[in-house]
């Protein structure tokens, strides 16, 4: 096969949304060289997998794909990439599977993967077995000039920063994705215009701690304001901040901005001070909780939610303990709870034994997910009787005669088609007269 006749790519993303706009960005650069997609895997000349490298469960998906694609590559020419945060932190066990995998490239790499793809494309077509690698981290990779090719829907991510300079414990971006910087807020103000052009009424602002992002003397409670008053932008999110440097302004923009939502993802990890200062949060538990009451007098209707993670190095029962009574007493909208899962090459690896069995780890997260179930619930059930503005998304998970959308707390609400159809992007105002863990039913 030549490359002239247009090669089809196909891509399929994995992970949190950082990734998800990553795709996005390798689409644009792949378009722009002439690279065609397709949204069927067995018509592709070339895969791409867009990895995570940050849950366990991630990477075993991850490997059981690319044992469909040895496969298939088996039966017919393909040429396979692997990108992303993955392909940075394991590429010494990716490099190691010839011959499935033909190109490696991580987060700050994409700008070469059309040359690369074309390269494994003619090595391919010479019968020859060439990988082709892009991994080095960037201190500057930003993909200014680049304008996402978005899939259709209401929400558009836009990536205001990349990297981390956290070194978190446990986690692995600054290894695969680098350290801290900021985009130019002028090329993101363009892209969020850009987004609002083609329909897209939500936008959310992605960074691995949003409010660390600074360009000259614009922070990002002013980012976030300006993104807000771009025409045809309706709502505006962000993710994910850190409870270490939450800042007076951004508070103040979330409550006073009538486009800024009032939902706030607030990680906080554990309630251990152990395993916290373990985990190189910098925070306490204590002052975890302060957050959350400043939070809540400054916008008494916010919704807050979180993550945990469950069984970390050396975690004891008292330590568990401490994170329930931290639970309880934050009284969050809702929380993701995961067991800790050992990731390569994190200080945690390198410094500390695993040694919460995975048994116990697995108790601790059911504890939680039950404790958390009831809060979110109770919660939930504030909002019956009220009347609520919703953004809808589309048909509901679980049946096409009912629709699904978000409140501006970023709750789902579903209801009957029958009492009200509308097409994704636009708003409705449903009456609440149920609530669950999970959802308000709307009439």
């Amino acid at each position: 096969m030549s490359v002239k006749t247009l090669p089809l790519v196909h891509i399929e993303t994995f992970g949190c949304q950082m990734n998800e706009s990553d795709s996005e960005l390798v689409r644009a650069m792949l378009k722009q060289e002439g690279f065609v997609f397709t949204e069927d895997r067995e018509r592709a000349d070339v895969v791409l997998v867009n990895t995570c490298a940050i849950r366990e469960n991630a990477h075993k998906k991850i490997y059981l794909h690319l044992s469909e694609l040895k496969a298939v590559k088996k039966q017919r020419p393909l040429v396979v990439g692997v990108l992303g945060c993955m392909a940075q932190n394991l590429k010494s066990e990716l490099a190691d599977k010839e011959p499935l995998i033909d190109v490696l490239a991580g987060p700050d790499s994409y700008r070469q993967l059309p040359s690369l793809l074309t390269t494994a494309l003619d090595a391919q077509e010479q019968g020859l077995a060439r990988k082709r690698f892009a991994l080095d981290l960037s201190e500057y990779e930003t993909y200014e000039g680049i304008l996402p090719d978005r899939n259709d829907g209401v929400n558009a991510w836009i990536t205001v920063m990349r990297g981390c300079d956290n070194f978190c414990s446990f986690c692995v971006v600054p290894y695969t994705r680098g350290r801290e910087r900021s985009r130019d807020p002028e090329s993101i103000l363009l892209e969020a215009r850009d987004a609002a052009s083609r329909g897209f009424k939500q936008i959310t602002l992605l960074g691995q701690n949003v409010n660390s992002y600074r360009h000259e003397e614009w922070d990002f409670a002013r980012l976030i304001s300006a993104v807000a008053d771009q025409p045809g932008i309706e709502r505006v999110r962000f993710t994910s901040p850190h409870p270490k440097d939450f800042p007076p302004a951004l508070i103040e923009a979330i409550a006073t901005h009538p486009r800024i939502c009032k939902h706030i993802h607030l990680p906080l990890q554990a309630g251990s001070d152990r395993i916290l200062e373990l985990m190189g949060r910098t925070y306490t538990g204590a002052e975890y909780l302060a957050l959350v009451e400043r939070i809540r007098m400054t916008i008494p209707c916010i919704v807050l939610t979180t993550d945990i993670i469950c069984g970390f190095c050396s975690e004891s029962d008292e330590d568990f303990q401490a994170t329930v009574r931290l639970l309880e007493q934050a009284q969050l909208d809702s929380a993701y709870i995961f067991k800790y899962s050992e990731r390569k090459n994190t200080i945690a690896a390198r410094k500390y034994a695993d040694d919460v069995p995975d048994q116990l780890k697995g108790q601790r997260v059911t504890r939680l997910v039950e404790i958390q179930r009831a809060i979110t619930a109770e919660r939930n059930r504030r909002y019956i009787g009220k009347t609520i503005e919703v953004l809808v998304e589309g048909d509901a998970t679980r049946s096409s005669t009912q629709g699904m959308g978000k409140t501006d707390g970023n709750i789902t609400v579903v209801w009957d088609k029958h009492t009200g159809h509308a097409e994704p992007g636009t708003f409705l105002t449903k009456h609440i007269v149920d609530a669950s863990a999970a959802t308000l039913y709307g009439a």
